[in-house]
Order: structure tokens, then C-alpha cells, then sequence
């Protein structure tokens, strides 16, 4: 995580620094240069780490979920919290901070692309990052507890389609942006479908509910165990 967070200064200092001397004309080569190569250079990696990671998980799965025992479980499970805390962190940083200064960015600076800076790492690189952290914590719980593979859960599959739908809602925004100019409100309807999306991520604590339960339960057979002896 404190990778990510280096990571996310890092471009941040980027866009502050390229964003004025290289973004504000889509038309210059130094445009080309320091945000479309960029943009053309991400895109290929994310979808690579998004089918190799659930390819990963799902090659590696375990064929005999039901013989897990009890200690190994709780093992998985404080793994998966590990990545729901991964994938509750990139979302607010894609999904909060990155949607937010990009707002402030097109109050600014009248836009003529849909591919500007702020979009550049806002929808094509911050967004990918959450789904990808997202797909990867769904298909571990998916493949290697036996709570969320015998059957889908409702609330972690909320919980990571709700920001996934975020993504194809650009589309969406983009579309209604070549007709209207909607800067000045950021609150202006063409935007509600990212607000109903997020909302989704309030999923997150029926997930938690549902793992710490699991554990707690672990954790009393632990200490019957113990007592026993």
C-alpha cells in the first residue's frame, strides 16, 4: 500500500508539473508526447494485469475448497482482508480524489479533447487500478474461501461491480460533454451516473460483516479447541 501511495504522488507531481507546460493544447506535439503516449502505454498494461491476475488466481484455485481446514481458512481470510483494504484504498484515491481534481482541473481549463490530463489519469489509469485491485480480491475470495465460493455474495459482488460500472459510465459522460458544456456544474445530471455507481462501494461493510463473522467464528473454534486440551 505504501507503494501505491508513492505511486499516486508520483503521477499527481507528474500532472501538476506536464499539465500546464504540455496538456493544455490537445494539438501539440508535446501533448502527443507527455499524455497520448502515456494513455496508449497504460491501457494495454491494464488490461494485461487484469486478465493475468484473475487468470493467475483462477489456474491456481483450490480444487477441494471443502477440506480446508479451520487454521488454513483464517489464513486466506486475513488475506483477503489485506485485499479489500488494497482495493478500498485505490478506489478512493480513482474514485474520490483523482474524480474530484478533475472537476477543479475542468473549471479551469476549458477542455478541447475528451483525452485531457486529468481524464488521462483520472479514467484511464486510476479507475483501471481499483477494478483491477477489485477483480483481484473477488476472484481470491472466489477461488480460496470456502464462504464466498460455495456461493456469491451479494454484498462483495455490489461492492466491486458498483465502481467496476463506473468505468463504462464514461462512455456515457464523454458522449453528453461533445454536446453540452457542463463545467461550471460539476453536480449537473450527465454526472449522476458516477454518483449511483460509487455509492455501491457502501457495500464494502456487509463484505466486512460477512468476513469478520467468519472469523469470529474461526476464532471461537480456536478457543474451544483450546480449552479442551
Amino acid at each position: 500500500m505504501i507503494c501505491l501511495f508513492v505511486f499516486y504522488v508520483t503521477i499527481r507531481i507528474y500532472e501538476q508539473y506536464f499539465g500546464w507546460k504540455a496538456g493544455l493544447d490537445s494539438f501539440a506535439p508535446e501533448f502527443q508526447t507527455y499524455w497520448l503516449n502515456l494513455m496508449w502505454t497504460e491501457l494495454p498494461l491494464e488490461f494485461i494485469a487484469f486478465c493475468g491476475i484473475g487468470g493467475y488466481l483462477w489456474k491456481t484455485r483450490d480444487r477441494n475448497i471443502d477440506a480446508v481446514t479451520p487454521r488454513e481458512e483464517m489464513r486466506r481470510l486475513l488475506t483477503l482482508i489485506g485485499w479489500l483494504a488494497i482495493y478500498a484504498f485505490t478506489v478512493y484515491w480513482g474514485a474520490s480524489y483523482f474524480t474530484e481534481q478533475d472537476g477543479t482541473w475542468h473549471q479551469t481549463v476549458i477542455r478541447d479533447t475528451d483525452f485531457t490530463p486529468s481524464h488521462i489519469l483520472e479514467f484511464y489509469l486510476s479507475y483501471p487500478i481499483y477494478i483491477i485491485a477489485g477483480w483481484g480480491a473477488f476472484m481470491y475470495a472466489r477461488t480460496r474461501i470456502p464462504q464466498f465460493a460455495n456461493k456469491i455474495s451479494l454484498p462483495f459482488l455490489l461492492f466491486f461491480a458498483g465502481p467496476f460500472m463506473i468505468f463504462p459510465n464514461i462512455g456515457l459522460n464523454e458522449w453528453g460533454h461533445t454536446f453540452w458544456f457542463m463545467e461550471e456544474l460539476f453536480t449537473a445530471p450527465l454526472h449522476w451516473g458516477f454518483v449511483f455507481f460509487g455509492w455501491f462501494a457502501l457495500a464494502v461493510f456487509g463484505t466486512a460483516c460477512q468476513v469478520l463473522d467468519r472469523v469470529i467464528e474461526l476464532s471461537k473454534e480456536y478457543e474451544k479447541d483450546a480449552l479442551s486440551l
